[in-house]
């Protein structure tokens, strides 16, 4: 940074553990481009420890208080999700940018409340897919625009991770009202969102979920089989009950077979670029595997996002392109429930899987106030 900008006031929301484990080393790993000035948990102790810890400034158990009295330039949102809109709304309102955690909301019609929010060169709201930033993945993203290794043909995304029924005995976790959904919205969404990031708009899913193992409210797996409009198929799997731990994306070309098998993040080496037997000799280099070696990072996307914050510009994760795993996941839910394709024109504000990510819990909703009504 040079001598004359001032770094980017953040302020932490949430004193859990995503926020000490991924978001502190992130803003100090931004060669001082960034600086924590204040956190907030609902719970002043724990806010008062997180501040000592870290050496942070100023502790606060209300938000707006601390939007008033720090006026931080980006707020980090670190809560459950049953509190995303309420936090990432009033810092809005408040004219801070935010990075909100996944997933950015409970349901499509609260993301489009908070959108409602922002306003033309900021403040904006953007979400943690972090995924995305890694070298290896921007790389691919381009050979795919060029089209250098041929139309995507046929993809994987499997999500295949491990969570025992005392991950559950968390208060929030398991319930369609609190978290919003199960591996499908809260697990599986890194690995749906960097593939539809990669793959382009999808045109049609039909898909199917169980509760097979767990005691929740909502799915322990889900699989689906995914059309997009170049024509690519691409099955996905979201699952917490395999013990042998994996997150695994293919994509097959004309040209080439891509690759990344890796669990919470990666590097370069955790992608393999195998040539089409046409192209046998071709190296990894040649085929599109970058030279330069970023992980996947909290800290690789906030490097982007203040980039924009300081440009003004709408940063990526965000508006449409943070509204598209959403809008996805709800139209995923709804074929599990209906048993039918569902197609991207069908989320629209007349759809309970608009409105829930359970259609039945909107709907009953709904039939709840027209009782009370009498409508």
């Amino acid at each position: 940074m040079t001598e004359d900008r001032q770094p980017v006031r953040v302020a932490i929301v949430g004193a859990g553990n995503i926020a000490g484990g991924c978001h502190m080393p992130a803003v100090q790993a931004q060669n001082g481009e960034a600086t924590v000035i204040a956190v907030v948990d609902v719970d002043q102790e724990r806010a008062k420890a997180f501040a000592a810890q870290w050496d942070i400034p100023a502790a606060h158990d209300d938000l707006r208080q601390m939007l008033r009295e720090e006026r931080p330039d980006l707020v980090i949102v670190c809560t459950p999700p049953v509190a995303h809109r309420e936090a990432v709304t009033t810092c809005l309102d408040a004219g801070a940018w935010v990075w909100c955690e996944k997933p950015p909301t409970l349901s499509v019609a609260e993301y489009d409340a908070v959108s409602a929010h922002e306003r033309e060169g900021g403040p904006y709201a953007s979400y943690v897919f972090q995924h995305r930033f890694g070298s290896a993945a921007r790389a691919l993203r381009e050979r795919i625009r060029t089209g250098s290794l041929g139309a995507p043909l046929v993809g994987v995304c499997h999500t295949l991770w491990y969570r025992d029924d005392a991950y559950f005995d968390v208060p929030w976790r398991g319930k369609w009202e609190t978290e919003g959904g199960g591996p499908t919205m809260g697990h599986g969404i890194h690995q749906m969102d960097l593939m539809l990031s990669l793959m382009g708009e999808w045109t049609e899913v039909r898909a199917a979920v169980g509760t097979l193992a767990r005691d929740v409210e909502t799915e322990d797996v889900s699989m689906a089989m995914v059309r997009f409009a170049g024509g690519a198929m691409v099955s996905m799997v979201n699952s917490l009950l395999s013990p042998r731990e994996t997150s695994y994306l293919r994509f097959d070309f004309p040209e080439a077979t891509v690759e990344l098998s890796h669990l919470y993040g990666y590097d370069n080496s955790h992608w393999t670029w195998t040539p089409a037997p046409h192209r046998a000799d071709a190296t990894a280099a040649e085929l599109g595997a970058p030279l330069d070696d970023e992980a996947s990072s909290h800290a690789a996307q906030l490097r982007v996002l203040l980039g924009s914050l300081r440009a003004g510009e709408r940063p990526e994760t965000s508006g449409d392109d943070g509204r598209r795993v959403l809008a996805f996941i709800a139209a995923l839910y709804e074929s599990a429930t209906t048993g039918r394709a569902v197609t991207p024109d069908m989320i629209t504000t007349a759809n309970p899987f608009y409105h829930s990510m359970s259609g039945r819990l909107a709907a009953a909703q709904d039939n709840d106030a027209k009782e009370k009504t009498g409508v």
